[in-house]
Order: C-alpha cells, then sequence, then structure tokens
C-alpha cells in the first residue's frame, strides 16, 4: 500500500508549540519519530505531523491550543493498546503521556495515584511493595488510563469490581485547556460518565483508584490437547459457576510456547488452556481446580506467584498484526461449547493468537451502580484475539474474529465491552453504553466537548443541546 503524505505542520506552529515545551516534540523530519509513533498493534502505520510526549499538565494544554489553533486532529495515546489505532492521527497531533507515568502509594489512604501515561506494570509494581493491589487489566503494558476508563476488565474483577469501581478521582485537561477534577462530590456527572465513557470529555492526566491488601496469590495453568477442548470447558464452566468471588480467569486455545513446565513435544501445538487465578494460596486453588486435574492435562503450573508478576506472565508480544473483538453470553450451553471448541481451527497459527473466553460474575455483576457498562451483568465473555505477523494472513485473520462473533451471536446479550473493541461501527459503540446511557453520556460530551475534539476513541457524540443539569465545568488551575 502506497504511503500517505503528511501535510507538514508549519515551523511556527512547531516554534511555538516547542517554547517552553518541558517534554519532547517531534515532527515527522526527527531522529526518533519512527520509534514514538510504533503501536502495540503492527497493522496501524498512521503518521501524525507531530508527537508531543508531554512532561506535565501545562504540556497537555499546550498542545490542545495549539492543535485547535492549527486545525490538527488531535489523538490522546497513554499505553498504545488501542487494537484500532486510536492512539495515533494520519497528520494531527498526538498528545503522548508516557512520560507522565509517576505512581504515588497511600498505604494509609488505601488508595494509589497514578498519572496519566502509567502503564499497568508500573502502577501494579509500586503497589505491591506495600502488598496492595487493585485491579488492572491481564497485559502489563496496558495503559491504565484507557483502561480504567474504558471500564476495566482483569483477572482479580470478580474479588474486586472493575478498575472503574475502583475509581475515586480524575483530573482531566479539557477541550478549552481548562484543569477540572471529577469525584463523587466534585462534578458528579462527569465523575459517572469516566465509568465507561473512555477518553471523550478530555486528557485524563491523574487517576486516583481504591486498593486492597493482597496477602496471597496464586496462578493455574492448566494445558490440554485440543481434541479435549470440549469436555475441558464444560468442566471449567461447572467449576466457574459455584466458585467464589477469588477466584478468576479463563479459558483459552492458544499455541504452546517454550516453558519449563510445558513438554517439548507439546511446543509449537495448539492447546486448550485454563488459566485460573486465585486471591488465595496454591493449596485453596488446587483444591478448587481438582475437577480439572482429574481429567490428567498434558502440563500443569499452579504455585503462588505475586500478583504483580503474574501480571506479567502471560504478556502478548508486541511488534504482531493484532485484531480483536468480543461477544458477552448470558448463558453457557452445551451446544456454545461445542461450536466455541469447533472455531478454533480457524485460527491463525503459528503465532499468538488466542481463541479466549473469561468468566465474568462475582462482585463485577452485583456492584449496585448505575454506571454505562451493561455488558457487566452477562456471565460469560468470548474474546477472539487474532495475532499474526505476515500481512498475507489479514483478510483470514479478520475474517477468523468476525466468525467467532457470528457463532456465539445466538447466545448474545449484544452488549460489548469496548476496550476490547476495534472500529466496528456507531452501533457497538451504543450497545457498548446502552441507549439511555448513551444519551446522557451525550449531554456530558456537550458539556465538555462541543466540538468533539477528542473523537479519537469509541465516540460518543455531542448532543444538540445542554440540559440545565450538566453545568459547565469550573476552572481549576
Amino acid at each position: 500500500m502506497a504511503q500517505l503524505k503528511v501535510q507538514p505542520v508549519s515551523d511556527t506552529a512547531l516554534a511555538r508549540l516547542r517554547s517552553g515545551f518541558e517534554g519532547r516534540v517531534y515532527s515527522a523530519t526527527d531522529d526518533g519519530y519512527e520509534e514514538a509513533r510504533t503501536l502495540f498493534n503492527a497493522m496501524i502505520d498512521l503518521r501524525p505531523g507531530v508527537i508531543a510526549q508531554c512532561q506535565g499538565t501545562d504540556d497537555v494544554r499546550r498542545c490542545i491550543e495549539c492543535a485547535r489553533e492549527e486545525g490538527l486532529e488531535i489523538a490522546v495515546r497513554g499505553g498504545g493498546h488501542s487494537v484500532a489505532g486510536m492512539s495515533l492521527t494520519h497528520g494531527g497531533l498526538v498528545i503522548d503521556l508516557r512520560r507522565m507515568h509517576t505512581v504515588v502509594v497511600d498505604p494509609e489512604g488505601m488508595r494509589v495515584g497514578v498519572g496519566g501515561g502509567a502503564v499497568m506494570g508500573q502502577m501494579d509494581e509500586a503497589t505491591a511493595r506495600h502488598g496492595l493491589v487493585t485491579t488492572g487489566g491481564r497485559v502489563s503494558s496496558t495503559g491504565v488510563g484507557g483502561f480504567v476508563l474504558g471500564g476495566g476488565s482483569g483477572w482479580i474483577e470478580r474479588k474486586f469490581g472493575l478498575a472503574c469501581d475502583n475509581l475515586l478521582g480524575a483530573d482531566l485537561v479539557t477541550a478549552e485547556g481548562d484543569l477540572v477534577h471529577a469525584s463523587a462530590d466534585e462534578n458528579p456527572e462527569l465523575f459517572w460518565a469516566l465509568h465507561g465513557g473512555g477518553g471523550n470529555f478530555g486528557v485524563a492526566t491523574r487517576l486516583d483508584l481504591r486498593l486492597y491488601p493482597l496477602p496471597e496469590f496464586s496462578l493455574g495453568l492448566l494445558l490440554f490437547l485440543p481434541e479435549a477442548g470440549p469436555e475441558v470447558v464444560r468442566t471449567w464452566r461447572n467449576l466457574m459457576a459455584q466458585a467464589p468471588d477469588e477466584i478468576g480467569g479463563g479459558l483459552i486455545y492458544l499455541v504452546a510456547q517454550p516453558e519449563p513446565f510445558i513438554p517439548e513435544e507439546l511446543v509449537g501445538r495448539m492447546v486448550c488452556g485454563v488459566v485460573i487465578t486465585c486471591v488465595g494460596g496454591e493449596a485453596m486453588l488446587r483444591d478448587l481446580a481438582a475437577p480439572l486435574l482429574r481429567l490428567g492435562p498434558a502440563a500443569e503450573m499452579i504455585t503462588d506467584m505475586p500478583y504483580a508478576e503474574m501480571q506479567k506472565a502471560l504478556d502478548d508480544p508486541p511488534g504482531y498484526r493484532n485484531h480483536w473483538s468480543v461477544e458477552h453470553l448470558e448463558s453457557l450451553p452445551d451446544t456454545a461449547i461445542d461450536v466455541f471448541c469447533a472455531r478454533a481451527d480457524g485460527m491463525v497459527v503459528p503465532s499468538p493468537t488466542a481463541h479466549a473466553m473469561w468468566r465474568l460474575g462475582g462482585a463485577v455483576g452485583r456492584a449496585p451502580t448505575d454506571y454505562p457498562l451493561p455488558w457487566r451483568s452477562a456471565q460469560w465473555a468470548v474474546h477472539p484475539l487474532a495475532m499474526w505477523e505476515d500481512p498475507a494472513d489479514d483478510a483470514r485473520a479478520v475474517q477468523w474474529v468476525k466468525d467467532v462473533r457470528a457463532d456465539m451471536r445466538p447466545w448474545a446479550t449484544g452488549d460489548v465491552y469496548l476496550n476490547f473493541t476495534g472500529d466496528e461501527g456507531e452501533d457497538r459503540v451504543v450497545r457498548g453504553f446502552g441507549e439511555d446511557n448513551y444519551a446522557r453520556l451525550s449531554a456530558v460530551k456537550t458539556a465538555y466537548d462541543p466540538d468533539n475534539v477528542f473523537h479519537r476513541n469509541h465516540n460518543i457524540r455531542p448532543a444538540r443541546a445542554m440540559p440545565a443539569a450538566v453545568a459547565p465545568p469550573p476552572r481549576r488551575g
């Protein structure tokens, strides 16, 4: 494919942006530009006119001012894991927050303040030093900001709730360059919208999250030959239906990689894997996993493991081409299991592709909130993650993801966790929030970003008029 040309940003605009800028500004001709624009998903080849790696809030404000004056599209980058490439823009300005990664733990107040550019591993390592934890993602390089503001589904959600359930406050720079704080007591309607509404309302420069003690944690990974898959999935389904909130994890078809506990003859072969996480010790996990162990896994690892280490244990490698999606299920009958297992044969292999299914429930479904996350009441999430190297496999990999979704539709709720999707159209965005919630979110969008400056996201369009109930944000700082 021919490379698109980028209209250069004027020298005057670049000089004005760089003047007094504490971070680093890259134009398309600067050394370091190519590395700065690289994302997790190798399919994304967008070339911003400017990449501004911000050092602090004033840098963020300067970026917004410059972009609006020059008519440049804005993208906001934290961890860079948006599968649709929303962390970049072609020809516009990227507000890159990765230098703003400070993590401050308050063990007495049981909370952590996280910079807008911090990734999950940085937060987990900081909280682990105090024996504390909050719900994080399943990949250590995921950006905390995008993860939390999009809802935040992770390994320990059944015990501690979604990440956004633990959001105590957030600082945002709005489209007008104002610094706004949102919490239950300050700008409460914006605070509500940040529980799933993503980056639609401003640039999140800091998040405050609730922490919990975590004295013990353990991980189980059981691998079975693929022909055993239907029986394994049924056993796992029945186990999880009765499991306490301390138990989480998922069912994943994947290609086995070299590890000390994996027999050599399994390496490079597709297997049916069960990941079990336990907010408790190895003995507790082994007891609960007994029905699966009786099936005779071909490989087994069950061990105590620090949570921060577990968060890195199953990291997806960068540099691959990616396409993901999700369907949420209210039930998982045997027929659905058979269909799910059969679709594993269409995976692009060998590659890190994962045909995954997560068990929700626990604290996720019980939380007494009105947050705009209708999918949280589902029991299961089927999450096909296609990852491959050869561009010649693009069409086949993308079609496989679509086929998995189509297979699961007879049992699907229609709701969708948007962090697990790319650009699948406005209807899917609305289903991610629910129609009534979308209308309410649109009113908040109108109050804080009426011109839709922040639209490189799962976009919520501004309403035509701002209701009186949503007051304009007070300026702060």
